[in-house]
């Protein structure tokens, strides 16, 4: 199934992300502005953001999940992430999808946040 199937679908896709992308990086610091509230780590050095696609067009997809179902922000973190991201410059639509395929880990945080958190 390719990305755009998985979309049509309603079943986000855990797939590479676009890193290659001209604005790849732009779109990694955008997610970094957002914090879960309960945690002071951003969400993409928490491991929170699974897959970032960008097309030609500058049409984001944003796979991601959060550290629990139960996430007292599971409605707004979306949204909080689609506004960081279209703010930029060359993002013409983002498109945050949530998951909990494959369940979020402590392990799949960043050094630095483990650091950040004193797991290290």
């Amino acid at each position: 199934m390719s990305f755009t199937e998985a979309k049509i679908e309603g079943t986000p896709l855990i797939a590479p992300s676009t890193i290659e992308h001209p604005l790849y990086d732009s779109v990694v610091e955008a997610c970094r502005t957002v914090f879960d509230p309960e945690i002071p780590v951003n969400i993409f050095d928490l491991g929170l953001v699974y897959t970032i696609r960008i097309d030609d067009q500058g049409v984001v997809d944003i796979v991601m999940t959060l550290t629990a179902p139960g996430c007292p922000v599971a409605g707004e973190m979306p949204g909080w992430v689609a506004d960081a991201v279209n703010a930029l410059p060359g993002v013409k639509q983002v498109d945050v999808q949530m998951t909990f395929e494959p369940q979020w880990g402590m392990e799949m945080m960043s050094d630095e946040a483990r650091l950040e958190l004193g797991f290290m």
